[in-house]
């Protein structure tokens, strides 16, 4: 049986770059489907549209939050995402602890398609509920410093952005 390699997202933000290790092992289509949007350089741009403090950043609209693009609309930002259909979930018993990656969705637990969320703290009341695919492995400290929304959606006026994101191999 031949190991496999760990596959890792560099994600530059405008203090760092942060290093997120892929989860295959948990949800292997949520996995394939961020690498191709990585490939085609989907990320790059996109804001983070919703950001609350203690609890996550979320980020991946890449239709109406890529500020890169002519759709950019940041009043509309969260509601979009790719061209390719949504995906099933995969849940796991992983939980969501700090620097877990895992894929936003609408109400429809089968609708996650190109948003996700990085958790500040420990999250585990979202356990099963959400797919987890990766898990920050350095560089937190620059996700600690995205900025903060507002009010209970945790939206962002003039929010720091993904400037790029790129799939390496380790």
């Amino acid at each position: 049986m031949s190991e496999e390699k760990n596959e890792l997202f560099y994600l530059e933000l405008k203090d760092g770059r942060v290093i997120i290790e892929t989860r295959s092992d948990l949800a292997s289509n949520h996995v394939e489907r961020i690498k191709l949007l990585v490939s085609e350089g989907k990320y790059n741009g996109v804001v983070f549209h919703r950001v609350i403090d203690g609890f996550m950043a979320q980020t991946g609209d890449i239709k109406f939050g890529n500020s890169n693009n002519d759709e950019y609309n940041l009043s509309r930002a969260g509601t979009g995402g790719s061209e390719l259909p949504d995906l099933k979930a995969e849940f796991s018993k992983t939980s969501h602890g700090r620097g877990a990656v895992s894929m936003a969705r609408a109400q429809d637990p089968d609708s996650a398609n190109s948003q996700f969320f990085i958790c500040f703290k420990d999250c585990s009341f979202l356990d099963g509920q959400y797919t987890v695919w990766g898990q920050v492995i350095e560089g937190m400290e620059y996700v600690d410093k995205i900025k903060l929304g507002e009010g209970s959606s945790g939206s962002v006026t003039d929010p720091d952005k993904i400037i790029t994101m790129e799939l390496v191999t380790k």
